[in-house]
């Protein structure tokens, strides 16, 4: 005789990329009690937030996408913004999804009970219980916006990229832009040449990779739409691919030293040498190495500075003021428009979400030095809860729709177990998860993130908040969960 599964109450923090990925993965394994809380008024996360001039993925298309949802209508290798938000609106509801998200949704507090469930609290005062929480909040989603004197009083138009402004008029007119990272340097080249003054402010230099990005060909998309059969098959070839070439080339490169560590180092340095102007290549090249920051992967934005129009300016900011930005020379830089590409938060991953734990353990007392965690899933003394893409999972150039599958398979097969009566509730260990932070600290000195330089990779402690080994070492250590490392609440049995 067959035992009837529970029925478990699992609540989603998030609607982008990764909450899609669990509410899609959860209702396949048949949990249909699922409800996904979303702050925003539409799904997509950072692909929603994000609509700069230039915005694109710098991962390739087939391998950005949920390995059992392969997209027919990719129009380049390295697919812009809107498509990839585009993708997610299908997947939500080509999956009938949207039932499960509530729009507007922003979860204020998740407290678990001595009764074994999670209460969770929304901003609008709505209240719920469930067995599960599943944090997909995601990691790029606070902006960061400097502390500049001044910036308050500027009489133009001033925003950060996350929050782009649509309605400012851009063409003609004198922009600058803060921040040379991968948004600064793709705004950069889909924006300078359509102003009369650009100038983009540089804090330190950064290393590009050039990589072209070749369309694919209508006929193409027409035929992977016409025959579903071999869009699915060809989405699994081209995503192994990818995801082989990606693993194997960039991320054996940061990892550990060795051949790939040495060309990715060698292309950008004569990527560099597309800067014409001596003086100005030695301004654009960095004193620490290729990687040690995330790669920036680009072609076409060195040569946007031989336009006479478009400045770098590399001059400390000392203010800001009505008329522009003063640069430590003494200089004032007339601006219009002022864009802060100054990026996220990026250790902030759920906060400021009120988490309570057990006995009362509050995440932002356990979080207060550094976000860490147990094998980038779960946190000890917080039951039945897990995190997508949570503290040292293994981002950067990588495929985080890979990353999150692996995670969402990994909550899973514990939300199984539950259901089939195996236990009420578990969290990992408090000595487990140390343990695990020992070893990963033990790795970072051959990682290239260690060889001195400074970026949103290194937290407080001076490490870095990343997998120090392959996404293949990831999907081994969670493919099967180590019970061992686990406190479970087991179900009381049957009086005899």
């Amino acid at each position: 005789m067959t035992t009837a599964l529970r029925n478990a109450r699992v609540a989603v923090i998030g609607a982008g990329m990764s909450g899609i990925c669990a509410a899609a993965k959860l209702q396949a394994a048949g949990v249909e009690d699922v409800v996904v809380y979303e702050k925003a008024e539409r799904i997509g996360g950072t692909w929603r937030e994000n609509t700069y001039p230039g915005l694109a993925c710098d991962v390739a298309s087939r391998y950005y996408c949920y390995s059992f949802a392969p997209n027919p209508n990719w129009t380049r290798v390295y697919p812009p913004g809107e498509e990839v938000q585009a993708y997610l609106e299908s997947i939500v509801d080509e999956l009938g999804l949207r039932a499960k998200i509530r729009f507007g949704c922003e979860v204020e507090e998740a407290v678990w009970s001595d009764a074994g469930a999670w209460h969770v609290r929304t901003k609008g005062g709505e209240q719920a219980e469930y067995d599960f929480i599943i944090s997909a909040a995601g990691v790029l989603h606070h902006p960061r916006t400097p502390e500049i004197p001044g910036l308050a009083s500027f009489a133009g138009d001033a925003f950060h990229s996350a929050r782009w402004d649509h309605s400012v008029a851009l063409d003609g007119r004198r922009v600058a832009v803060i921040g040379n990272g991968s948004t600064g340097v793709q705004i950069t080249k889909a924006l300078a040449p359509r102003c009369a003054r650009y100038e983009l402010f540089q804090r330190t230099p950064q290393w590009i990779f050039p990589l072209g990005n070749p369309a694919y060909r209508p006929s193409t998309r027409r035929m992977l739409r016409s025959v579903p059969a071999l869009n699915r098959v060809w989405g699994r070839v081209a995503y192994r691919f990818w995801q082989r070439l990606f693993e194997q080339f960039f991320c054996t490169a940061v990892i550990r030293p060795g051949w790939q560590r040495s060309l990715i180092s060698a292309l950008c340095r004569l990527h560099l040498r597309r800067v014409r102007d001596a003086r100005l290549r030695e301004r654009m090249r960095p004193s620490d190495l290729p990687m040690c920051k995330r790669m920036i992967i680009a072609s076409g934005f060195y040569e946007v500075f031989e336009r006479d129009s478009v400045e770098l300016i590399d001059q400390p900011i000392d203010h800001i003021e009505p008329g522009g930005i003063v640069t430590a020379d003494g200089r004032l830089h007339e601006l219009d428009v002022i864009v802060l590409a100054t990026g996220f938060h990026a250790h902030r991953y759920l906060q400021p979400v009120e988490l309570v734990g057990a006995g009362g353990l509050r995440l932002a007392e356990v979080w207060r030095e550094e976000p860490r965690g147990y094998r980038t899933v779960a946190l000890p003394g917080f039951p039945n809860f897990f995190l997508l893409l949570g503290p040292h999972s293994p981002i950067g150039n990588q495929s985080l729709f890979m990353i999150t599958e692996t995670q969402v398979d990994y909550a899973l097969q514990w939300i199984e177990r539950w259901r089939a009566g195996e236990f009420t509730s578990a969290t990992p260990r408090q000595d487990a998860a140390e343990a695990f932070n020992v070893e990963m600290r033990a790795a970072y000195p051959n990682t290239i993130w260690t060889s001195g330089c400074e970026s949103w990779y290194i937290g407080k402690d001076g490490l870095p908040a990343l997998w120090p080994w392959s996404p293949q070492a990831h999907r081994d250590m969670l493919a099967t969960p180590q019970t061992h490392e686990w406190q479970l609440q087991r179900v009381p049995s049957a009086a005899p």
